[in-house]
């Protein structure tokens, strides 16, 4: 029995942004929750254990970043036309972005299978936080085409208007990752590689979960084949929907690689430790407002194949007041709750206050960084990738020589804080202000 898209086009604007978003949201935390376990584990092994894996960990960032490229184009591409009333052309979207997902992923796996000496090497850690981090990373590169073929199939039922299946099922692997953790952490005793082992395998469980569902139970779109040949239209369409979007996040891994050595330092593996920790415990607030505004792009993407601009500026509306709220929440979380929140990753003195001081001075830009991301899903859904792009490759760009110049005056790792600090507050301003000037441009 093949399960029938939701029309977006219709119906209450609230309701709607909220039953898509809620599923979305929670499956940015099941995501995220990922790493949250490996590194509250970890950090009852030792501050070094969570600084290896947060070593490691921008590289996996940088791969889910580039992952985006096929998620985005399948929920715009499949959106739009679902909002046309095609979906012959939709199947063509799904199928596309699941195959080059697989190629991509395996390019990954390749990359980050044999170059893994040589990319943590940029961190210039201890040996010992070296070698865990090496060998973290290569166990988690076998993952990579499951990330990238997960981001497809995830893209696919955020623009079908049934986000609830992804997250049942990132829920499940979630479970499995949780049990999986202790046993072969301690129980087999692999710290680290164990730890590793467990993402890979949840992984495993998630894509083969999505594949029985999608092509089997649901019959999504009519069905449509796992791997296709490319034709040129649609993979060109993908490459110019998606490539703004993946450039502008994997940069933005990149940048934190490089933030991440000058952490290490002025900071030390503390530094690491406290760049890495502390960035995921702020995407608690960032996801939550990332499953927002990916609902409004699937809303805006839906609508915009329908040429309906009113619904498309009320969702717009409906969505920033819940960024902007939960904005606030973080704000009050981060400032005051700070060291307490990273007690409970890291239970170590010194990791816990230095955490705090990131967190404190991380929880001022909170409001401006709603704008930035809300502003994503208005751009997105209307096949508008390059804006987005331009203001967060400029802002965190930015970041890199001021570091360079403020650091060695101030010696003081609290700087570079600082530094992304007043970044993200450019960048919501300069978000906020491009979407006020092209709004009533259809």
């Amino acid at each position: 029995m093949q399960r029938q898209t939701k029309d977006l086009t219709h119906g209450p604007i609230a309701r709607q942004l909220v039953q898509l978003s809620l599923p979305i949201l929670g499956t940015s935390f099941v995501q995220m929750l990922y790493s949250f376990t490996d590194m509250a584990w970890l950090g009852r092994l030792s501050p070094e254990a969570v600084a290896a894996t947060g070593a490691a960990s921008v590289f996996t960032w940088l791969a889910n970043s580039v992952s985006l490229l096929n998620k985005v184009s399948s929920e715009v591409g499949v959106a739009n036309a679902l909002g046309k009333g095609s979906e012959s052309e939709a199947r063509s979207y799904a199928s596309h972005t699941s195959t080059l997902g697989f190629v991509l992923g395996l390019a990954v796996l390749l990359l980050y299978g044999i170059g893994a000496e040589g990319l943590i090497g940029f961190y210039k850690l201890e040996s010992g936080i070296h070698g865990m981090s090496v060998d973290y990373l290569r166990i988690a590169s076998l993952g990579m085409p499951l990330i990238f073929m997960i981001a497809s199939y995830t893209g696919t039922y955020n623009a079908t208007g049934h986000s609830k299946i992804p997250f049942i099922i990132n829920t499940i692997g979630l479970g499995m990752n949780m049990l999986l953790d202790p046993i072969l952490i301690f129980v087999f005793d692999l710290g680290v590689r164990g730890a590793a082992w467990a993402t890979v395998l949840s992984q495993a469980l998630v894509l083969t979960m999505l594949l029985v569902q999608v092509h089997h139970r649901d019959r999504l779109l009519g069905g449509f084949p796992i791997l296709s040949r490319l034709e040129k239209s649609i993979t060109s369409a993908i490459f110019r929907i998606g490539t703004p979007v993946a450039l502008l996040n994997s940069l933005f891994a990149f940048i934190n690689l490089g933030l991440g050595r000058v952490a290490s330092l002025y900071g030390g593996h503390i530094g690491v430790m406290t760049l890495t920790t502390g960035g995921q415990l702020e995407g608690l607030c960032w996801n939550t407002a990332q499953g927002f505004s990916t609902a409004l792009s699937a809303f805006t993407g839906q609508n915009y194949g329908a040429r309906k601009s009113d619904r498309i500026h009320m969702g717009v509306r409906y969505t920033l007041v819940l960024s902007l709220m939960v904005g606030l929440l973080g704000f009050l979380i981060y400032f005051f709750w700070g060291k307490e929140l990273f007690a409970l990753i890291v239970p170590n003195a010194a990791a816990y206050t230095a955490g705090a001081v990131y967190l404190k001075i991380q929880a001022l830009p909170q409001i401006f960084s709603m704008l930035e991301i809300t502003s994503q899903g208005y751009f997105y859904g209307t096949r508008r990738t390059v804006p987005p792009a331009i203001i967060s490759i400029v802002g965190n760009l930015l970041r890199i020589p001021a570091a360079m110049i403020l650091l060695p005056i101030t010696r003081d790792v609290t700087t570079l804080w600082w530094i992304i600090a007043i970044s993200s507050i450019l960048k919501g301003i300069a978000a906020g202000l491009w979407y006020l000037k092209v709004r009533h441009k259809f």
